[in-house]
């Protein structure tokens, strides 16, 4: 009965109310104050001075900047959190910009953001140099009526947009397997194990004074580079192995074109050879028609 009665005994009950009282009064004051301050942000984040704008695009050759803007203009538009404009020059969201554009154009592969003095927002683009073909899975046959379906790939091996059709051998052509979901091979690398040494492999056959012009990666694991031939649809081919030491086959079949008989018949019946077989060690086996 005694400690009830102290629990509530006037001072005691006097002492709760002002406590509530004093924290009812912090949650008030710092209400107040997030709300100034949450109020003068939003009028900053607002002052011209402080918006993009206009967009500019640079470095572009191929993808043309009208069709880069809108995907700029879209990830700008709007607001954060229903106030904070999205075209603010610290809140601007270059991470979503280069994700969007990165998913539409494949051939681009470097964004950078610039804010200019009168508050243009400056992409500079580096696009993708397209310096090899590949032409799917494997060869078409001679005999086919059908044109093969190319795409550019870059100096990776990286696979982006579908290349118009050449006739002839205006860019060296790649052919075998790649893993895709959808059936379109744009956004994937052509064996990125091994591309980079086959694209050697294939300057050090020009570098022999030969001109490749396809390679061909079969699924056995035999790789097959035709030579170019002015008097047939194709020309004689290079074998060797994907997992043979490339220095190795390079020098093995340098060897062989600088002996005889191999090194007069070359230069003489290159026309009616058929292939140049590199794949049983320092054995090197050719044929002629």
């Amino acid at each position: 009965m005694k400690k009830r009665h102290v629990l509530n005994s006037p001072s005691l009950l006097e002492l709760k109310k002002h406590r509530r009282r004093v924290v009812f009064v912090k949650i008030t004051l710092c209400t107040i104050a997030f709300t100034v301050l949450f109020a003068t942000l939003a009028y900053i984040s607002r002052l011209g001075k402080l918006n993009i704008s206009n967009i500019e695009i640079v470095g572009n050759k191929v993808v043309t900047s009208e069709d880069i803007k809108p995907i700029v203009e879209e990830a700008i538009s709007g607001n954060y959190l229903w106030v904070f404009p999205k075209t603010n020059i610290l809140l601007y969201s270059k991470k979503e910009i280069t994700k969007n554009i990165f998913k539409q154009f494949k051939r681009i592969k470097g964004v950078s953001f610039a804010v200019k003095e009168d508050k243009t927002l400056l992409l500079s683009i580096v696009e993708r140099t397209a310096l090899y073909t590949w032409c799917g899975d494997v060869p078409l046959e001679l005999n086919s009526k059908d044109k093969p379906v190319c795409y550019f790939m870059d100096e990776s091996g990286y696979i982006f947009n579908e290349a118009p059709y050449f006739s002839g051998e205006v860019y060296f052509k790649f052919y075998g397997s790649i893993v895709s979901n959808n059936g379109i091979p744009s956004g994937l690398y052509f064996s990125s194990k091994n591309f980079l040494k086959l694209a050697v492999f294939k300057r050090t056959l020009e570098l022999m004074g030969m001109k490749p012009v396809s390679m061909y990666l079969e699924d056995s694991g035999d790789v097959r580079v035709t030579l170019s031939s002015k008097t047939s649809s194709t020309g004689p081919e290079i074998i060797f192995k994907l997992d043979s030491n490339f220095k190795t086959v390079a020098e093995n079949l340098d060897a062989a074109l600088s002996t005889e008989p191999l090194l007069s018949q070359f230069k003489d019946k290159y026309s009616s050879l058929l292939y140049i077989d590199l794949r049983f060690g320092n054995k090197v086996y050719y044929k002629f028609k």
